[in-house]
């Protein structure tokens, strides 16, 4: 929409009564200028995630979802805009985990002109690169769930599901009511996503009157967990609440079972709901993951998404897959409603509250003003037999 404001001068003042008729029709020639803007050869939307380190499974996931979902609109002849149809293209980026190269990650996917981009996985590197974005005016949709994303006074940042608030309490009030445990270590990865989710949860679990005897925050690439584990068999642990990631937890898992800690529970977040854990999961009572991510198989449409990724992918997606190939449709949608690519109209109607956009799987994928999700859910799952079953889930916790 053209705002006055930016006229000529000429234009704003008030113009004397033999030259009002031309003043006049040039405004008008500027306005339906504005209104007329072309529209772009091809819609590029941005993947930033990581695609090699100890993640890259989990960030291809995101890649697969999107590309699914772009091949799919495109097989349709591309996004309506009037008219028109114009088709979309994938460009991807490798954050590596990391919060520098997530920057730079996001400056490639600004150099590429994409109109949106669905980035990042790990809360830290979407935190880092949420003002490129801004800058360029490029919405940002994250699957992060650190609170802070959303909170850092840009207004390009949403978030594909709960943030960790919730999460939080899902972790320590259902850790806190496992049968017979009532002595609690928490360790986290030291990351913005890690050790705000492990603060939080201790807040629980002192809530429910549990002991918390060991807080340990370590990083996010120590695998040698020798020394915690060797204090969790002195202080005689129950359970270890660990918000740290599926590599780190299976060290855990073995040098519990070698220090003669098979009784312990271990309750995780998102990060370890992989197949990784499947290998050693025996060795320990039980390993349980929180995660606001759903398996597409608990949808109700979930199962023909599951069909078409299967048959394009040979497998189940391992994480989010299914929250990519969402995002691409809502906002597809948002642009064929708006008639327009323009970014700035986008993200104004992502965030709508009248807007129901076309979510063919989790049917709930709602933005409201903040950029958090409306309609957010964290689950509970039980690793148990190489399959993480589902226990439970709410939305209030």
């Amino acid at each position: 929409m053209m705002q006055i404001s930016r006229l000529p001068d000429r234009l704003l003042a008030s113009p004397p009564a033999r030259s009002r008729r031309g003043a006049v029709l040039a405004v008008v020639a500027l306005l339906g200028l504005a209104g007329c803007s072309e529209q772009p050869e091809v819609i590029k939307i941005g993947v930033g995630q990581p695609l090699s380190g100890p993640l890259a499974a989990l960030g291809q996931d995101m890649v697969n979802g999107t590309k699914m979902a772009v091949d799919e609109i495109n097989a349709r002849g591309g996004v309506r805009i009037g008219s028109t149809r114009v088709k979309l293209e994938l460009v991807s980026a490798d954050d590596k985990s990391d919060v520098e190269a997530g920057k730079a990650a996001a400056r490639t996917l600004v150099d590429a002109g994409v109109t949106v981009a669905i980035a990042h996985l790990n809360s830290g590197v979407s935190i880092g690169s949420a003002k490129t974005y801004a800058d360029a005016g490029i919405p940002q949709l994250a699957i992060s769930t650190n609170p802070t994303y959303t909170r850092q006074d840009v207004p390009t940042t949403l978030r594909l599901v709960a943030n960790d608030n919730l999460q939080a309490k899902a972790l320590g009030s259902y850790a806190a009511q496992l049968a017979g445990a009532e002595r609690f270590a928490v360790v986290d990865d030291g990351t913005p996503y890690g050790k705000g989710l492990a603060d939080d949860a201790a807040k629980e679990l002192a809530a429910a009157k549990k002991q918390v005897l060991l807080r340990k925050t370590t990083d996010d690439k120590t695998t040698d967990f020798a020394a915690i584990v060797d204090e969790m068999g002195k202080a005689k642990v129950d359970v270890l609440v660990a918000a740290l990631n599926d590599f780190q937890v299976e060290a855990i898992v073995e040098r519990a079972a070698a220090s003669g800690l098979q009784r312990l529970r271990i309750i995780g977040g998102d990060t370890l709901k992989t197949d990784k854990l499947g290998k050693v999961a025996h060795k320990v009572a039980a390993i349980y993951a929180t995660s606001p991510i759903l398996e597409a198989g608990e949808f109700p449409s979930g199962s023909v998404f599951l069909g078409n990724f299967r048959r394009l992918y040979k497998g189940d997606p391992v994480y989010g897959a299914h929250y990519a190939y969402d995002t691409v449709y809502v906002v597809a949608d948002a642009i064929s409603r708006n008639k327009s690519a323009d970014r700035a109209q986008l993200l104004e109607r992502l965030k709508s509250p009248q807007f129901d956009g076309n979510a063919p799987v989790t049917r709930s994928m709602r933005f409201g003003a903040d950029g958090e999700q409306r309609y957010s859910t964290v689950a509970v799952y039980l690793l148990r037999k190489g399959v993480w079953q589902p226990q439970l889930r709410s939305d209030r916790w």
